[in-house]
């Protein structure tokens, strides 16, 4: 059967989550956000199949706008808004930001794994409760009985991925991914709908060594794009000393999640309505001042699992880069012990990172009770930072560190047994592992494709003046070596 998906216009114009046919009525075939394909064959084709899997084709008097010259519709069609398109430079920044996570997770020693980009429903709502669908790009079939969403993050996936083998699994288990990943929320700077996202856990080891050593890999990461403690700050809650302030102030065990998610909240709110909300919890103005007090002025020695971890990141050498903030709780509910956010010191981004302790999750999805840590930084914040801070490398640079610069741009003189030879040496050169790239221009201007070859940053320029030489030319150091044999051109490469 095939998928029957109507195009919601609140959700494309940034109001509003996916809707399908299974959600809501068909709009009528003259809705301008229907799609219909005017070409009567097409429609007597289609018009063949299960009207279980198609709508209903439009009236043959609909009538429909004239194609411009050029053979398409006059209104040109944009991205969604909350999504991306990645042009040449700008795939090369994103490829750039993703080889650095790989590299970081793989020199401290995690596996790379993936999972589908949409799950079951249900997947996320076991934790979440229904709140979660608007939250989310959801979708059925048509016909289907069967809710899915595209993925919000990665921890539910990796639950259930654990969950299914968790006897065959040797522990700990190191994991990390990079995926794509989808929110049905109002983009903003450092916040869209699609984005990119580095996950990385640590499942099978309660202990603080293991939460420590998580940091340590997000640490590793940030040191790599150049940043310094001075700029970055990891600020590290805990949960359990949390609750243990919560239970000095006699707030009722019941109450824990309202105000979690009060905490949560705080840096987005303005101060009156966190009082206002506060008081709807049971707490006065001078109430609400001690408990931030008694948070504000939490240390390592508050809590003896806070003192453990503390000491554990002066082992791995990044205790400079952490601060102690039990104002940090993190959203999301299956959190259970240490968290942890990751800002830039000016405070003009929202977290680059975040994270903690889940050790009731895979139990949750079927699994046995697996104490489990984890982080996940998005690329959009992070790439906000890097340009900020003048630390996202541009133009040969940039190619360099993702191993995508030509080595070679090859230019033929013009004459006709040049012009012979061009296309099979740069055959040869790419059969030899060399990244060869020619002029698709029809002039033969050997000034104008020298520029050409310093503007795709090749590091060297090959002009072939006959049918046996040619001319090699280090585009870095203006250096020229004539009458370069043609059939040795391979070995003077890679000499």
């Amino acid at each position: 059967m095939g998928l029957k998906c109507v195009i919601d216009r609140d959700a494309v114009s940034g109001s509003g989550a996916c809707v399908t046919s299974a959600h809501r009525k068909t709009p009528s075939p003259t809705s301008p956000a229907s799609f219909r394909i005017p070409d009567s064959r097409i429609r007597r084709l289609l018009s063949s199949h299960s009207e279980d899997t198609l709508r209903p084709m439009p009236p043959e008097d609909q009538k429909f706008p004239e194609p411009t010259p050029s053979g398409r519709h006059g209104k040109p069609f944009q991205a969604p808004r909350g999504a991306r398109d990645f042009y040449p430079e700008d795939m090369a920044r994103r490829q750039y930001i993703f080889d650095a996570w790989r590299k970081t997770a793989l020199r401290h020693g995690f596996d790379e794994i993936d999972g589908p980009t949409f799950e079951h429903l249900d997947l996320y709502t076991v934790k979440s409760g229904e709140g979660i669908v608007n939250e989310l790009f959801s979708f059925r079939r048509a016909g289907g009985e069967t809710d899915f969403a595209l993925r919000p993050e990665f921890t539910p996936t990796l639950a259930r991925m654990v969950a299914a083998k968790a006897n065959s699994l040797p522990k700990p288990i190191k994991w990390f991914s990079v995926g794509n990943f989808f929110r049905a929320e109002r983009p903003q700077r450092g916040r869209l709908r699609e984005f990119s996202q580095w996950n990385v856990d640590i499942l099978g080891d309660e202990s603080a060594e293991a939460d420590a050593e998580l940091i340590a890999c997000c640490v590793g990461a940030l040191e790599g794009f150049g940043l310094s403690s001075d700029q970055i700050r990891l600020r590290i809650g805990h949960r359990a000393a949390v609750e243990s302030i919560f239970r000095r102030f006699e707030i009722a065990e019941s109450n824990y999640g309202e105000w979690f998610a009060l905490l949560d909240r705080k840096p987005k709110l303005e101060q009156a309505e966190y009082v206002n909300q506060a008081q709807r919890l049971g707490f006065d103005e001078k109430r609400m001042k001690e408990l931030d007090a008694a948070l504000d002025n939490a240390t390592a020695t508050t809590d003896d699992d806070l003192s453990s971890l503390a000491s554990q990141l002066e082992r791995t050498g990044v205790s400079a880069w952490t601060t102690i903030d039990l104002s940090i709780v993190r959203g999301l509910a299956y959190y259970t012990g240490m968290v942890f956010e990751v800002h830039e010191t000016g405070g003009k981004e929202r977290a680059i990172a975040g994270g903690g302790r889940y050790d009731n999750l895979v139990e949750l999805f079927g699994g046995p009770p697996t104490p489990a840590v984890g982080f996940a930084m998005g690329d959009v914040v992070l790439s906000l930072v890097l340009q900020d801070r003048g630390l996202m490398p541009e133009g040969a640079e940039l190619l360099d560190k993702i191993d995508a610069r030509p080595d070679i741009f090859l230019i033929s003189n013009g004459q006709e047994e040049s012009e012979a030879a061009l296309k099979p040496t740069v055959a040869e050169l790419r059969r030899a592992g060399l990244h060869a790239r020619h002029t698709h221009r029809t002039t033969r201007n050997v000034g104008k494709l020298l520029k050409e070859a310093s503007s795709c940053h090749a590091r060297y320029a090959v002009i072939i003046e006959n049918a046996a030489t040619c001319t090699l030319k280090n585009l870095e150091t203006g250096e020229e070596k004539k009458d370069v044999p043609l059939d040795g051109l391979v070995v003077e490469m890679q000499g």
